[in-house]
């Protein structure tokens, strides 16, 4: 992966619930912040393989394909099939259990546009994308409690 944006942020769940929130992409609508529609185009072993995602965040609006890799419940990788504006949405989250019902989230992400941006402001976007998802993704796990539902 090119240079990246990581952080992470502490979740009191389990990571099996975690990434249940997580791998439930039709949900994201209902907490993470832009994306509008998530339809998933394939899937494999019960989870997302590729999804088609509409974001609409401020002036930016795209419709974009990711591809997703699924290692047990604690990682999973995507990577931009197709974008009308991105040129590069690839990132991950990796789970560590740290005590049976706190999880830390690790969210790795790069993204590029078409457009041309100097990479100060690229940063700097990618930091409060990353920074908005892992609080929305605490927001919601911790609101539908470690067996609560996720629509999985």
């Amino acid at each position: 992966m090119a240079e990246q944006t990581e952080s992470s942020i502490l979740i009191n769940a389990s990571a099996e619930h975690v990434m249940a929130v997580i791998a439930d992409l039709p949900a994201y609508p209902q907490w993470s912040d832009g994306i509008t529609e998530v339809t998933v185009l394939s899937d494999a072993d019960g989870r997302p393989a590729t999804a088609r995602f509409e974001l609409a965040s401020g002036p930016i609006k795209d419709t974009y394909e990711l591809a997703y890799d699924w290692t047990g419940d604690s990682h999973v990788a995507w990577q931009l099939i197709r974008g009308d504006m991105l040129r590069a949405m690839d990132g991950s989250y990796d789970l560590t259990q740290r005590s049976p019902e706190q999880t830390e989230v690790r969210y790795r992400l790069v993204v590029d546009v078409k457009v041309p941006m100097i990479g100060m402001i690229k940063r700097k976007a990618e930091k409060v994308i990353v920074d908005t998802a892992l609080r929305g993704l605490k927001e919601r796990v911790e609101s539908t409690g470690s067996t609560g539902s996720t629509g999985v």
